[in-house]
């Protein structure tokens, strides 16, 4: 009777010490399992952290050049007005030029008996006025004679041998030319001096 106590007491124990190695593995899986899932977590959140950041930056980037348009569509807008205001009128005052030229032809043929006429004297008022008005518009006359020939701003329509002008001078201004706002409205017809067939001689 004393070995079964013994045995079985010793049966317990055994039982008690296996009892104890489970509860102690089964009170360490759940430490284990919350630890590796925290990391499954932290990993997923790094990477949508890392997608966010790449959005971001693109948005950011779409921003700029969002920006960028519409910086260039400003400085476009504000060139085109500023460059209505310089030559919005420019249409105008070509029709208005052949006036003038009419105006400036019948000047030239004046004696100095018809400046004594009224009618000379209101031709000469009109003309004068109207070439006022265009200088308030920024039209400016081109001075041609005398200066030597420049295809930007005159259109020979002559040439003629001249011992007394220097080759490639303006001798004669057959039409005024004109410019806006320093850019050309209309060039000036000219005749163009050339030197003498026999200045080689």
């Amino acid at each position: 009777m004393d070995k079964h106590k013994h045995d079985a007491g010793k049966s317990g124990e055994t039982h008690r010490e296996k009892g104890g190695e489970t509860t102690a593995a089964e009170e360490a899986l759940p430490l284990t399992e919350p630890l590796l899932e925290g990391d499954a977590r932290i990993r997923e959140l790094e990477g949508l952290l890392a997608q966010k950041e790449a959005e971001v930056a693109t948005n950011w980037e779409k921003v700029l050049r969002e920006r960028a348009d519409l910086e260039n569509y400003r400085k476009r807008v504000q060139k085109e007005k500023e460059e209505l205001l310089k030559y919005g009128n420019e249409n105008l005052i070509l029709e208005i030029l052949p006036a003038i030229d009419n105006l400036d032809r019948a000047l030239a043929h004046v004696t100095e008996e018809d400046c004594r006429s009224a009618v000379i004297e209101g031709v000469k008022m009109t003309h004068s006025m109207l070439q006022g008005s265009l200088r308030k518009f920024g039209v400016t006359p081109i001075e041609a004679k005398g200066a030597p020939f420049d295809a930007a701003l005159h259109h020979a329509m002559n040439q003629v041998e001249s011992a007394e002008f220097a080759p490639n001078t303006v001798i004669e201004e057959l039409q005024k030319g004109y410019l806006l706002n320093d850019r050309l409205l209309r060039a000036a017809m000219v005749t163009v001096a050339i030197p003498p067939k026999n200045s080689a001689e």
